[in-house]
């Protein structure tokens, strides 16, 4: 799901929590992001409800996500981006229909 976020767009960690179904909490799509790798997952493009970037705490430097979508075009005023123009929002039937056989691995794939 996550990697199917165009460059310059974003999406919340409850917006794919809904999406994923049951079982799953925003805060549970933050940890995963949090392990997500790097190299292959655009983990920087998942941001909090209120269009924040919530990894202060827990990357270094502490604004590197919000770097990196600057450098992807997503602008910030007064530390967040608005959704109305860079929210992203999947096609709702295509995403349950390929992502019924992967849903856990799609997040969890290292």
């Amino acid at each position: 799901m996550v990697r199917k976020i165009p460059r310059g767009r974003v999406m919340t960690y409850g917006q794919i929590a809904v999406i994923l179904g049951q079982g799953y909490t925003p805060r549970t799509v933050g940890f995963v992001m949090h392990g997500a790798n790097e190299s292959n997952t655009p983990w920087h493009r998942v941001i909090n409800s209120q269009g924040r970037c919530s990894t202060g705490g827990v990357v270094l430097p502490a604004d590197k996500q919000q770097l990196m979508l600057e450098a992807e075009g997503v602008e910030f005023t007064g530390g967040k981006c608005d959704l109305k123009v860079f929210l992203w929002s999947p096609d709702r039937k295509k995403t349950v229909k390929a992502e019924t056989a992967k849903r856990r691995t799609t997040l969890y794939r290292r």
